[in-house]
Formats: C-alpha cells, structure tokens, sequence
C-alpha cells in the first residue's frame, strides 16, 4: 500500500505544480469544449477520494458537505473560486493524504460497501478504492493539462 500512497502524493503534487502558474481567472476558465474548469477538477478530486475511500467505508468525510455536493460525480462547475477558497481546497488536496495514510494505518477502516465505478469496475475493498482513485486522478491530471494549454 506504501506505493499507493506515495502515487497519491506524487500525483497531487504534479497537479499544483503544473497549476502553479496559474491566475484565479484561469483556474475558473471554462473553455470551448470543456464541460467544466480546473479548479471544479481539483475541487473534484478533493471530493472523490474522500467518498471512495471514507463514505464507501462508512466513515465520516473530512470535508465539509457543501464541497461534497457541488463538486462530485456529475456535477458542472456553477459558481467561481476567489482566491482564498481556492487556496483552501488546494490545502486539503496537499494534506487528505497524508491523513488517509495516518487513517489507514490506525485502522479505522474497518467496511467497505462495495461501489461499481462509472467505468464498469467494482471496488470491494479500500485497497481497491485506493488503487482506483490513482487511476482517477490520473485521468483528471490530463484534464487539468489539457485545459491549462487553452487558458
């Protein structure tokens, strides 16, 4: 699980540093062919890896529900950043980690409800949500890069 983990905090750390450059303007852009901006997918990834991870296994998020409700699965971005919000969801992006690992390792995890992803796979387990979210936030990263070139 160590190199899970260190995926998780590596990939994380590519994203703020590949949006570093970035303006709240930018980061709010939603471009021609785009349903959504950079900051609802780093908001996004805040929001999934609590609820595969915490939610699936019963236990409470660490985010507030207000971010849960207007940043998972299906939801478009409907309002902009400034740059104070923004700073607080990158905080909890570069910290969730770190708390996962302490979490895991504590042992609070102890259920899973099993959740088939949009993609047809089926996590049974928080190791399994684990590795999926990776694969989740890789497929998000591309995004990100791939609207940083537009804006």
């Amino acid at each position: 699980m160590k190199t899970q983990f260190e995926i998780l905090i590596k990939s994380r750390e590519l994203v703020l540093k590949v949006i570093d450059d970035l303006t709240i303007e930018q980061v709010n852009e939603i471009p021609k062919g785009f349903k959504n901006n950079i900051a609802w997918n780093v908001a996004h990834l805040v929001v999934t890896q609590q609820l595969l991870h915490y939610r699936m296994s019963n236990v409470n998020c660490l985010i507030p529900e207000d971010l849960i409700t207007h940043f998972r699965k299906g939801t478009y971005p409907d309002r902009e950043f400034n740059d104070e919000e923004f700073d607080e969801v990158k905080d909890l992006f570069i910290a969730l980690p770190e708390t996962l690992i302490e979490d895991y390792e504590a042992g609070i995890f102890e259920e899973y409800e099993e959740y088939q992803t949009s993609t047809g796979f089926v996590l049974n387990s928080l190791d399994t949500a684990i590795a999926f979210n990776n694969y989740h936030e890789g497929l998000h990263l591309g995004i990100i890069r791939s609207i940083k070139k537009i804006v």
